[in-house]
């Protein structure tokens, strides 16, 4: 997968961190023992000229295999002589040693010239914090899915949308709480208001705790991002982050500005996500007839096919929220 400059920089930057913290807090280890033991001091400096003697025998003449397996001998014992110290002490005997955070690549972020797995991870994560910087994942979650503001009334299914959108807020915990790299691909349609984008970032802030990589937007954003990059304008692989993230959900679908690129690059998404068996939630307030119409048979026979179509039901909740607030806020004695 690639990644931006800045995205890597990033990266790098909190590696370089992580380094620098653990060797300073090594050092302030051994300059505590050091005054507590100062010949565990004086075996450091010996170890550093054993160390120089050893350099300056591989390129010197004679007996240099004897010369080199004194100065072993020397060393292995004031290695021994420092752990029994440290262990009289109390301390392990790598205490004196940095505690890095990856034990693998010492917070470097390669081994032998290959990435180290975990700046893999720190790059994903960098990557997926800034496609999802501008979601309000923090403001949504099922607590805060307020049912009061669904009628209680029978429909003509005779269902009320207050029953109904019950049972789809405990699909959506439960389709959080169970989630797997493989779950089912979700199709939020209903109605604008009706708490599809509500739901969505709930499901992916939970999911998000599990350890997993989520990517939010709309797809107008997703679209204007693509295109960009598409056409030499911006830096970065968007595509493959859509791709490849454990999680992805494309809200509102059909609102984007649609081109043929779009269309095509949705459709890409869709399908390989799909063909990878890679989760996806689309929200949209579009039916099936005005998706139909406006992506074609091929897309939303996929999704039709590869997707669990979930209905929203009830009155804009986001235009009475409004209108109760309204009422809150009107002065006392205010005449209409």
């Amino acid at each position: 997968m690639g990644y931006s400059r800045e995205v890597y920089d990033s990266a790098m930057a909190v590696l370089r961190q992580r380094k620098n913290h653990a060797e300073q807090e090594a050092e302030q280890r051994r300059s505590a023992f050091y005054l507590l033991c100062p010949r565990a001091k004086e075996i450091q400096h010996e170890l550093a000229s054993v160390a120089s003697s050893t350099a300056r025998a591989v390129f010197g003449g004679k007996n240099t295999a004897q010369a080199l397996t004194e100065l072993k001998e020397k060393s292995l014992a004031l290695q021994k002589e420092r752990e029994e110290l440290l262990l009289g002490a109390g301390l392990e005997k790598d205490a004196l040693e940095p505690k890095y955070r990856c034990g693998q690549c010492g917070d470097t972020g390669y081994i032998d010239g290959r990435m180290c797995s975990c700046l893999k991870s720190l790059l994903r994560q960098e990557a997926y914090r800034r496609l999802n910087e501008m979601t309000p994942l923090t403001l949504s979650g099922f607590e805060q899915f307020d049912l009061r503001y669904y009628s209680d009334r029978q429909e003509s299914g005779g269902v009320s949308p207050r029953s109904h959108m019950k049972a789809v807020l405990e699909g959506c915990k439960n389709y959080a709480a169970n989630f797997q790299a493989h779950s089912n691909s979700l199709l939020f349609q209903g109605r604008t208001g009706l708490g599809k984008t509500h739901l969505s970032l709930s499901i992916a802030r939970e999911v998000i705790q599990k350890g997993y990589g989520v990517v939010y937007g709309s797809v107008q954003n997703f679209a204007t991002e693509l295109e960009k990059e598409r056409f030499g304008r911006s830096d970065g692989d968007t595509n493959q982050l859509l791709l490849n993230c454990d999680l992805l959900i494309l809200d509102d679908l059909g609102t984007e500005f649609s081109t043929t690129f779009v269309t095509a690059a949705l459709y890409n998404i869709i399908n390989t996500r799909l063909m990878a068996e890679k989760p996806t939630i689309i929200s949209t307030n579009l039916s099936m007839k005005e998706l139909l119409e406006r992506y074609g048979e091929r897309m939303v026979s996929r999704m039709i096919g590869g997707y669990q179509r979930v209905m929203f039901a009830g009155r804009d909740v986001r235009q009475m929220k409004n209108l109760e607030r309204e009422r809150q806020q009107k002065p006392s004695g205010f005449q209409a």
